[in-house]
């Protein structure tokens, strides 16, 4: 038995999202439902999907943000854009940030049913056959819930955006590159700060502090972690020496 293709709904009105998950499980599809965006975000790196319908007016994150940061890092998910607007300008927008296709609300159930059958078929058709998986973006980096695109510059944890200094982010950065190793003062130093720094490798305590604050603050289980006497480790369990 084929499995059955799977759809991610991102809608923030209730009623409407249950509407589309009735029809689309009456249809043969499995479903997911966001209410928001940033949960969105978080649903789709979580799991797999087949198709987003993404709304454009979310609280928290707007379709518009959930959809740039989806396709910085790809484009083999279609995604249909769903809004109250209608004007040619945030067609265009959507279109032109990587949205497949594009649909105003109120629509007909069928006529949006019509439009995920043409674009799963469309995709389908131009996934070439082969068993070798898809190159990851060598720029992007993830572990933990964190991510990194070192292009962008865009730092996200479970789903929330960080600002990062550029110094903070080269820091982290580095140890994204290496999680799960230990990383002593000096070695941080030479490849964040460079050769040439004279400073005192306090200043590697100070900013990773300051990282912490950021990605770390009210977490259960921080990702980077103080091995005594040796220096930092991105872990997602707790380091034991």
């Amino acid at each position: 038995m084929a499995e059955r293709e799977r759809i991610l709904i991102i809608e923030d009105e209730e009623k409407i999202a249950r509407v589309l998950q009735l029809e689309l499980e009456f249809e043969g599809y499995e479903t997911g439902i966001a209410y928001t965006g940033s949960d969105g975000l978080i649903l789709y790196r979580e799991q797999q999907w087949d198709l987003i319908l993404l709304d454009i007016m979310l609280p928290v994150m707007s379709g518009i943000d959930v959809l740039k940061r989806i396709r910085a890092t790809e484009y083999s998910t279609p995604i249909i854009m769903l809004t109250a607007k209608d004007e040619l300008e945030d067609k265009v927008t959507g279109l032109d940030l990587g949205a497949n296709d594009y649909i105003t609300k109120p629509f007909e159930i069928e006529e949006l049913l019509a439009r995920i059958r043409v674009t799963l078929r469309f995709q389908k058709k131009n996934q070439a056959p082969s068993s070798i998986p898809p190159k990851k973006d060598p720029f992007l980096h993830e572990y933990g819930g964190l991510s990194m695109h070192e292009k962008t510059r865009e730092v996200i944890k479970n789903g929330v955006s960080i600002d990062l200094t550029p110094r903070e982010f080269e820091l982290l950065l580095y140890l994204i590159k290496h999680p799960k190793q230990v990383l002593t003062r000096e070695q941080i130093l030479d490849r964040v700060w460079g050769y040439d720094y004279y400073g005192d490798t306090n200043v590697v305590d100070v900013y990773i502090r300051y990282v912490r604050q950021k990605i770390d603050k009210g977490s259960n289980h921080p990702l980077i972690q103080t091995v005594r006497g040796v220096g930092y480790v991105l872990k997602e369990k707790n380091y034991e020496a």
